[in-house]
């Protein structure tokens, strides 16, 4: 496979689209934390065991929200350095920076998957409190 300059700059507007959802993530899981922290010095002490399960739920995001970013970025970081690669006539290195670039880009969306299931999961739990409330 022949690539050339342009090539690696193809994954720049997606890795660079893709980073603006995952800060948009983090904010609003930022958001929820200190909702959350405010509730929670506020609530009787029966609540607080609902808080806990949503406490290990965030900091599980958090997590997958950083590692998320951590891979974005450097997929962001090989594809330039393929960039690099081409510019030195290394087409050899370039196709492997570029393979390498390609599937880190691939592990930061599957994290983004897992953290889709993981927040669809807290949202569960704010329901079975809402149920709990009703009865």
């Amino acid at each position: 496979m022949d690539i050339n300059i342009n090539t690696p700059a193809l994954l720049f507007p997606a890795i660079s689209l893709i980073m603006l959802a995952y800060t948009n993530r983090f904010l609003a899981l930022a958001s929820v934390v200190r909702n959350l922290h405010d509730r929670y010095h506020k609530m009787d002490e029966s609540k607080k065991p609902m808080i806990h399960a949503q406490i290990k739920n965030l900091r599980s995001r958090m997590r997958i929200i950083r590692n998320m970013q951590i891979m974005g970025v450097t997929s962001f970081i090989i594809s330039l350095v393929c960039m690099y690669a081409i510019y030195n006539e290394s087409m050899e290195a370039a196709r492997y920076l570029f393979a390498g670039a390609i599937i880190v880009f691939a592990i930061s969306l599957v994290l983004s998957l897992s953290e889709l299931f993981i927040s669809t999961h807290s949202i569960e739990i704010e329901l079975s409190d809402l149920e709990l409330d009703n009865d």
